[in-house]
């Protein structure tokens, strides 16, 4: 018979499943009640390529790869991997699947209730509830608003089981992955036709696995001289969309001798994944003859981040101080309401040329 897990229930060693799926699910179901996140781990076969045990880990077990203690740390990252021992091992033996040894000693902190919406293992859209996202879309409704709408109708964001940044990635992929094919036809003769009257003009597609077009950057002569001259410091902006297809249109700018923006390139992309970000980078480093810029300003992306430390891993990441201000202005308005208050605020975020002035 097989077993799974209640509310209030703790994993027993003797406790069957059917099926790896099953296993899995058995763990992660308990990790999220408890505040963890789980990945997979080793797989042991024998003779004929069965598995006969599989084991299931907490999300922190390991640690990161050894950094060059001689070597500045310019990007200030989450640890995620701090050495956790707690496990689950499933042993395997015809088609049962047994839970053979438990760990459940953590030495790290487990996710708050409140927090556990936010577990990576722990996030999943469903299908009906993806449909519903879809329809919701389709009818004119955006993502944010059908996220909060379904977040209302089961009692709260915690209980959707997923985030307003999985809904737009869910509807990106849904209602992007394919361009219509007159639409990508202009865009990609549009590219052609400036190439023809610009031969500095760079641009680059990237497709999919059924080789359909998703993202788009492009850059003319004018922005190649432009970033020669002035490429040190980029921006770079995710916050704009197109209407029909709703990618994100993201300008790549820097700043000129005369304190005037200058456009280095612009990008369509469909998603905000670590993929993308690394495929942007690299196509700009690309056309811009490998020339990588010292600083790079963007908002507070986790995918960005770790896409920029991969293409510029000597560049500077900074926050913008539009988003930081932004930020502020939610979480602290009652301080800000303190014209005493602002005006240190502003001068300690405008006002301080170093570290130790801050």
């Amino acid at each position: 018979m097989e077993e799974t897990i209640g509310d209030e229930e703790e994993l027993k060693v003797g406790m069957q499943v059917h099926s790896d799926d099953k296993a899995y699910n058995l763990y992660n179901t308990y990790a999220v009640r408890k505040g963890f996140s789980v990945r997979k781990g080793h797989i042991r076969r024998d003779a004929s390529n069965e598995i006969h045990q599989r084991e299931f880990l907490c999300s922190k077990e390991g640690f990161t790869r050894d950094e060059d203690v001689f070597q500045p740390n310019k990007h200030r990252k989450l640890e995620t991997r701090v050495g956790c021992k707690a496990m689950i091992s499933f042993t395997v033996k015809g088609g049962i699947w047994t839970v053979s040894q438990i760990n459940s000693d953590h030495n790290h902190e487990l996710a708050k209730p409140d927090e556990r919406q936010f577990l990576r293992s722990g996030r999943k859209l469903t299908g009906a509830c993806g449909n519903i996202f879809t329809s919701m879309y389709d009818a004119g409704i955006g993502p944010k608003k059908s996220f909060f709408y379904i977040a209302n109708e089961v009692g709260g964001p915690e209980n959707v089981g997923c985030t307003k940044k999985d809904v737009y990635n869910y509807l990106q992929r849904k209602k992007n992955e394919m361009l219509e094919a007159g639409d990508a036809q202009s865009l990609l003769n549009h590219f052609k036709r400036k190439q023809g009257e610009d031969p500095n003009f760079f641009y680059s597609m990237q497709l999919d696995q059924y080789s359909r077009m998703t993202n788009f950057f492009w850059r003319d002569s004018r922005a190649k001289l432009d970033y020669d001259c002035f490429g040190d410091v980029i921006c770079f902006d995710t916050t704009f969309r197109t209407n029909k297809y709703n990618l994100i249109c993201a300008p790549i700018v820097g700043v000129n001798h005369h304190w005037r923006n200058v456009l280095f390139g612009c990008v369509f992309l469909l998603d905000e994944t670590t993929e993308s970000f690394v495929w942007l980078f690299e196509s700009f480093l690309e056309s811009m003859g490998n020339k990588a810029p010292k600083t790079v300003f963007t908002d507070e992306d986790k995918a960005m981040a770790n896409a920029i430390e991969i293409v510029f891993p000597n560049a500077c990441h900074r926050l913008c101080t539009w988003h930081i201000a932004k930020n502020a202005s939610k979480r602290i308005a009652s301080y800000l309401g303190n014209p005493e208050f602002k005006k240190q605020f502003n001068h300690c975020l405008h006002g301080c040329s170093t570290e130790v002035e801050f």
